[in-house]
């Protein structure tokens, strides 16, 4: 956790930034020509165009953190890091949960009016970095940060909607139910989800996809399967097919992306 704890402490200093820079030198990764591709999870392929997230991308994900952490856990998995940048709500348990590995995880949970200067410091050192813009984000900021993303080969994680310029790729949760729970009786065992994607590119067929998040074998504890693919997967029809589809060419808003509340250590600025 010696990744965290500095990221913790870079907040905290007057040489908050000269610290972060150093963090940026030292986890700094090799980024092969054949290896433009991070993999996501089984169940999230099907949103993607290129089926993997690609490098130098902003992806927006509105609506849900679960999500985000899902999106990037199986890249974390084989050895990338991750950071998440304004999210003081957010625990290692959550994050643990998703299937992110805690030692090549960096949290800056409270980077303050200069979140920008943070977030461009980890996009040069780090192969993912989720960031929960405030409101009213200067669309140049936004832009310069999504060219940083791009020169350095990082994938950019804008949570929320206050991302105010158009991203590579958007996904956000239409519909959400908690499932376990009978008369006054039992516990939340599993949340159905329905989630839309669509963007620029080779994204702008709209995809629309039927998931568990969570997915009912994290909360059995099944051994069965890697924790990121426990945690979210597909919902199949009565053949056994995952329930999603490609509907319309993509039209740069999804609409009625509110969501269901989470479990508590999932609540982290308003997101589930």
């Amino acid at each position: 956790m010696a990744i965290t704890e500095s990221a913790r402490a870079a907040t905290d200093s007057s040489r908050k930034w000269e610290q972060l820079e150093d963090l940026a030198q030292r986890v700094r990764p090799v980024t092969l020509a054949d290896e433009q591709l991070l993999p996501v999870p089984q169940a999230l392929e099907p949103l993607l165009s290129g089926r993997a997230l690609r490098r130098g991308s902003t992806v927006v994900v509105e609506g849900s953190v679960a999500l985000a952490l899902a999106l990037v856990a199986k890249a974390s998995a084989i050895g990338s890091w991750v950071a998440v940048v304004g999210l003081p709500g957010l625990g290692v348990a959550a994050a643990a949960e998703a299937g992110i590995v805690l030692e090549r995880l960096a949290l800056v949970p409270a980077p303050g009016a200069t979140w920008t200067v943070a977030v461009a410091a980890l996009l040069d050192a780090i192969d993912v970095v989720l960031v929960h813009p405030p409101s009213g984000t200067p669309t140049g900021e936004a832009r310069r940060l999504a060219a940083r993303a791009q020169q350095r080969r990082a994938v950019l994680l804008p949570l929320g909607a206050a991302w105010p310029v158009p991203a590579d790729l958007r996904l956000a949760i239409t519909a959400s139910r908690w499932e376990g729970l009978g008369q006054g009786s039992g516990r939340l065992e599993a949340r159905r989800v329905e989630v839309i994607a669509g963007g620029r590119g080779t994204a702008t067929k709209e995809r629309r996809a039927a998931l568990w998040l969570p997915g009912p074998a994290v909360v059995w504890g099944s051994p069965d399967q890697p924790r990121h693919e426990r945690y979210v997967r597909a919902v199949v029809d009565e053949a056994g097919e995952a329930v999603s589809t490609i509907v319309r060419s993509w039209r740069g808003r999804e609409v009625g992306t509110a969501s269901a509340a989470s479990t508590g250590h999932l609540l982290a600025q308003g997101a589930t």
